[in-house]
């Protein structure tokens, strides 16, 4: 089962159960704690009405057409018409009924009358005359209702006189409790809903963070180097922390890489050092020694060239910013660069097809600018054929410059195109198979990136065109 779904299922089972356990307290209070209003409300009416009744009884039994029993009668007739909280009541069902000491009801406003009639064992009349809180609920009619009836002693100078109980069916607040419960099932049902709806957000948020960080670990695995996601709280921190454990392993691997590549590159110039150290100590005819000691200074630069190069990508993959900044005239300045090669091209037989475009000006660091081009010059000087041309271009677009140089060389196959600018990543030399380090090509990329732009290549047909991209002045 996919995370989002346990995630999911946990949380609708937790916050279910709740609302479900919370709902079921609920609608269980809600009857009882109705009737213990109403019956507060008995025990205050039936003592209102005892205090009402203590000068009929005290002389003698109330009589049918007396005051007390003419004001039951116009209870139980009057014309109700009330609107509570939005329910209707149109009926009176307070139902008073009065008993003498012995418990005989003498006054009853309830049709059919039930004067005359003994109620001394009904729990209500019993306690009240015994002196305790008297009060009892009841069948009542024929669907399994209840009736409460509440009781308060008719009292003179501490003598019991009779009783005065009201009862009340049930049934007459029912609607209010099928209200009250309608509704906190209602409030319920919406609390339960706003929980999924909060639990589905929650779940997706998380599916979606979890995503992006598999997703961000999938295209690491892949060789993206990418920034972390930005992701709040623990997650966040998650994710920081497998970058920084990616850049140090990425480090570390690299690391092995690299002095792997440099003990190979390392291994040729040193074996021919030796084998020409060891000649050079036997007795050799003038030329042999000429053209050994040439060997082992011919050697002793490339040495020279690897270091200085090793130590430059060093120092460009550590450094995250450019330095000076200033406004460079592509056509003056690539003259310049052209005229230091001039010897080799010289020697090599090579023409520049360079047009020069004077209005072409970018803000660069030149000391920087300068070892890319040199690196990409000598790169292309390598591959070309004696003889041939080198075809330099520059072009702009609204957002950036283009350097192009291209050589009439064998070129690379478009296969390792990706792999071109990586340290220590070479084709043969033309009529060889001595490969070169690579780190000119490393070199220009860096620089390249450190101004905001890229290095790219192109198959000529013949040759191959590498072009440094760089951001457009403004």
């Amino acid at each position: 089962m996919r995370l989002g779904l346990r995630v999911f299922f946990g949380f609708f089972l937790i916050a279910g159960l709740s609302a479900v356990l919370l709902l079921k307290v609920f609608l269980a209070e809600v009857k009882p704690s109705v009737r213990e209003v109403m019956e507060d409300l008995m025990v205050e009416t039936a003592n209102l009405l005892a205090e009402v009744a203590v000068d009929e009884l005290a002389a003698g039994s109330p009589a049918p057409d007396g005051r007390l029993a003419n004001q039951l009668r116009r209870y139980a007739q009057r014309d109700v018409d009330a609107v509570i909280w939005g329910l209707r009541k149109q009926r009176l069902d307070l139902r008073i009924y009065v008993t003498d000491a012995a418990g005989r009801v003498v006054l009853d406003s309830g049709q059919p009358s039930a004067v005359g009639q003994d109620y001394s064992q009904w729990n209500d009349v019993a306690r009240t005359l015994r002196g305790d809180y008297g009060a009892r609920a009841s069948p009542y009619g024929r669907h399994d209702s209840t009736v409460l009836v509440v009781a308060a002693p008719v009292l003179q100078a501490g003598r019991t006189l009779g009783v005065v109980s009201v009862a009340k069916p049930v049934a007459s607040v029912q609607r209010f409790i099928d209200r009250a419960e309608r509704r906190v099932f209602l409030a319920g049902a919406a609390l339960l809903a706003a929980s999924l709806i909060v639990g589905v957000a929650v779940t997706l948020w998380l599916v979606v963070t979890v995503r992006r960080l598999r997703r961000y670990a999938q295209q690491v695995q892949a060789g993206q180097n990418l920034a972390p996601p930005a992701v709040p709280g623990e997650l966040g921190d998650l994710a920081h922390a497998m970058d920084d454990m990616r850049r140090r392993l990425e480090g570390r691997e690299q690391l092995e890489h690299d002095v792997r590549a440099l003990t190979h590159e390392l291994k040729s110039p040193l074996a021919a050092l030796r084998a020409s150290g060891e000649l050079l100590q036997d007795e050799l005819p003038a030329a042999d020694r000429q053209r050994f000691a040439a060997q082992v200074l011919d050697q002793t630069a490339r040495l020279q060239t690897l270091v200085e190069r090793v130590l430059a990508l060093s120092q460009l993959e550590a450094q995250v910013g450019l330095g000076e900044r200033r406004r460079v005239a592509l056509a003056a300045w690539v003259d310049a660069q052209l005229e230091r090669q001039a010897p080799r091209l010289a020697q090599q037989r090579l023409t520049v097809a360079w047009t020069a475009r004077e209005d072409v000006v970018i803000d660069a660091d030149a000391a920087l600018l300068e070892l890319a081009f040199g690196n990409l010059l000598v790169n292309a000087l390598d591959f070309a054929p004696a003889g041939s041309t080198l075809e330099l271009a520059v072009s702009t677009t609204p957002t950036t410059v283009r350097l192009a140089l291209r050589d009439h060389g064998p070129g690379v196959p478009a296969s390792v195109f990706s792999q071109l600018g990586q340290r220590f990543f070479s084709t043969a030399r033309p009529g060889s198979l001595v490969k070169g380090s690579g780190l000119g090509l490393a070199i220009a990329r860096r620089v390249a990136e450190l101004h905001g732009g890229r290095l790219e290549f192109e198959a000529a047909e013949p040759g191959l065109r590498a072009t440094l991209v760089l951001p457009a002045s403004h």
